[in-house]
């Protein structure tokens, strides 16, 4: 099997919202409120807001199997206010919007995914990567662990929102690609 990964394009809106949609119902089918209005998700068009903010800023990106669509992640520069501080997010990109189509479970996309975003990270000069997951939902904590990554905490009562679980892992020392490549690939500030 093979990944592959490309930027994301505002056409790809529709399919996200449905890897969203197709994520809750199955999470809610086992009992979890993650991304659900009841659990303080937000709601599909404020997430579709967001995503298409990201999409414009070229920090989006498809996962496909055999040309196929089986997943996606957003990796930018921002959080959530409360999250992590400021010094946190000066020294790493941050992971949103991460999303498996449940065809492809269990085919190591995610991994791929995360992969990515160490791509990401090391191209920025940023030693790195840094995420906040559902707070109630201790099966995605175990993925995140499992990912390498270790739960920093959880965040304090000036966090907004129900994803509050932060998670981060140190990027593996990159090899150093001389500066004007690093900076043709390097996100933009934002």
């Amino acid at each position: 099997m093979s990944v592959r990964l490309r930027q994301a394009a505002l056409g790809d809106l529709p399919l996200i919202c449905r890897l969203r949609v197709q994520r809750t119902a199955w999470l809610a089918a086992r009992g979890s409120d993650q991304w659900t209005v009841a659990g303080k998700g937000r709601p599909i068009e404020i997430f579709a807001d967001a995503v298409g903010r990201a999409l414009d800023a070229g920090e989006t990106w498809i996962a496909e199997v055999d040309d196929e669509p089986a997943g996606t992640i957003t990796v930018n520069r921002r959080a959530d206010p409360g999250l992590w501080s400021p010094w946190e997010l000066a020294e790493a990109v941050v992971v949103h919007f991460m999303i498996v189509d449940l065809r492809f479970a269990g085919r190591q996309v995610g991994r791929h995914l995360l992969d990515h975003a160490d791509r990401v990270a090391e191209l920025a000069d940023r030693p790195w990567v840094r995420l906040d997951a559902w707070t109630t939902n201790s099966d995605l904590h175990d993925y995140y662990r499992r990912a390498g990554f270790r739960l920093a905490r959880i965040a304090g009562p000036g966090a907004s929102g129900p994803s509050r679980a932060l998670f981060e892992r140190r990027v593996a020392p990159p090899t150093r690609l001389p500066r004007d490549v690093r900076s043709r690939f390097s996100m933009q500030s934002g």
